[in-house]
């Protein structure tokens, strides 16, 4: 059945305050990258062209618009590590790729980061994108982990809580290391895939000799 004309019109304007809504973002999240995680909104809403006024037009409070940004930055994140979940690869060697990819993208963002996670208010909603992030990425886990675990014939029970514990552990490890830097990240993703692959290879029965956790030595510049 055909629209109405004022049916036609409602839904232009409805498409335009979303595409307007979604230029704003991307300009609060070039304030933040310009900035720094405690931005203001006056900086965002300079950086898109307007006043703070017209801003709040689109977006309810600042909660609203750190959790359209933190949304949007989360989106970026998945994408990253999306591939290196459904890749075909051996199981080491697909750890070590989520693990990277997932530290990659905070260190190419770390004011993106910050903002979306440690910003000085809206801690609450800081709490929901962090928490909504990581559920999507246990949730691919816990898949890649259930259908290992089971071509190897073994309970695949734990895999959510595995996978749960696997990315709170890479996140917080990951957290630590954007603010001290003391080792590359290379060398990250080595010790973090050995402690993970450590119980990986005893949950999947791989063959593979498991690797000695050691100390790798601190890559120049770091």
């Amino acid at each position: 059945m055909p629209q109405d004309d004022a049916t036609v019109k409602r839904n232009a304007r409805a498409d335009r305050r979303a595409e307007r809504r979604a230029e704003m973002v991307e300009a609060a999240m070039a304030a933040v990258r310009r900035h720094g995680a405690r931005v203001s909104v006056a900086e965002m809403a300079a950086s898109a062209g307007i006043t703070k006024p017209v801003l709040y037009r689109h977006f309810d409070d600042r909660a609203d618009l750190q959790r359209a940004v933190g949304q949007r930055a989360a989106e970026d994140l998945m994408e990253r590590i999306a591939p290196a979940l459904t890749e075909d690869l051996a199981p080491r060697a697909q750890i070590a790729a989520v693990v990277d990819a997932f530290l990659a993208g905070i260190e190419d963002e770390p004011e993106l980061w910050r903002f979306v996670v440690h910003a000085p208010v809206e801690r609450e909603t800081a709490t929901e994108i962090v928490d909504d992030v990581r559920s999507q990425i246990a949730t691919l886990l816990s898949q890649l982990l259930g259908a290992r675990l089971r071509a190897a014939g073994r309970d695949s029970g734990g895999a959510e809580a595995w996978a749960h514990g696997l990315v709170g552990m890479v996140q917080s490890a990951g957290d630590w290391w954007l603010e001290r830097r003391t080792m590359s990240r290379a060398d990250l993703t080595g010790y973090l895939t050995a402690l993970i692959w450590d119980g990986a290879h005893g949950m999947l029965g791989d063959q593979e000799q498991p690797p000695v956790l050691r100390t790798v030595p601190r890559a120049q510049g770091s």
